[in-house]
């Protein structure tokens, strides 16, 4: 199992199919908090369709084109942080993260974005990590901002979200501009 230990109340842990009953049962608690970003919500209606998302996380993985790793606060499930695909000729991805409402405020994501930059930078040597956010999530957006990311522009109508269009804010972080460690 890949786990990372980033302290003593926080890990990131990839995904495996046991911890699909927890995923499934935190995602669909945070229901109304997630739909209001995440294309993916009304679409997950059972443990089932977690499972099937964990195999392709950890197809994925196998691949050494990404993965999703679930986001343990004091040893329960909180989140999810992973890696979308990866392009290996121009040595960039992009990370994918949220996080249960109730556990939001405390740096857990920040902390686990921090990590996840680490591993790309310092163990998969890329040259290049994005983070997407829609225009209008501020808390999302707060992230890479924290971090230090360069602001790249806007990508307008970039995800159709069940009703409308959402414009997304583009930031970019290079290898020689991570400070961070």
């Amino acid at each position: 199992m890949f786990t990372h230990i980033i302290s003593n109340d926080l890990q990131l842990k990839l995904l495996e199919m046991r911890h699909a009953e927890e995923m499934f049962k935190l995602s669909d608690h945070n229901r109304v908090h997630l739909r209001e970003w995440l294309p993916w919500v009304d679409d997950t209606k059972s443990v089932e369709q977690t499972k099937e998302f964990i195999q392709l996380s950890l197809n994925l993985f196998a691949d050494n084109n990404g993965f999703s790793s679930g986001i343990f606060y004091k040893e329960k499930i909180v989140g999810c942080i992973g890696l979308h695909s990866i392009d290996w000729r121009n040595k960039q991805t992009s990370i994918g993260y949220w996080l249960s409402a109730d556990q939001q405020g405390k740096g857990i994501m920040t902390s686990s974005c921090k990590a996840v930059i680490n591993y790309v930078f310092h163990e998969l040597s890329l040259n290049r990590v994005e983070i997407r956010a829609a225009v209008q999530n501020s808390k999302s957006r707060a992230i890479p901002e924290r971090l230090n990311f360069c602001n790249e522009g806007i990508i307008r109508q970039a995800e159709w979200l069940y009703d409308h269009y959402v414009d997304y804010v583009v930031y970019g972080m290079l290898k020689e501009d991570w400070k961070i460690t």
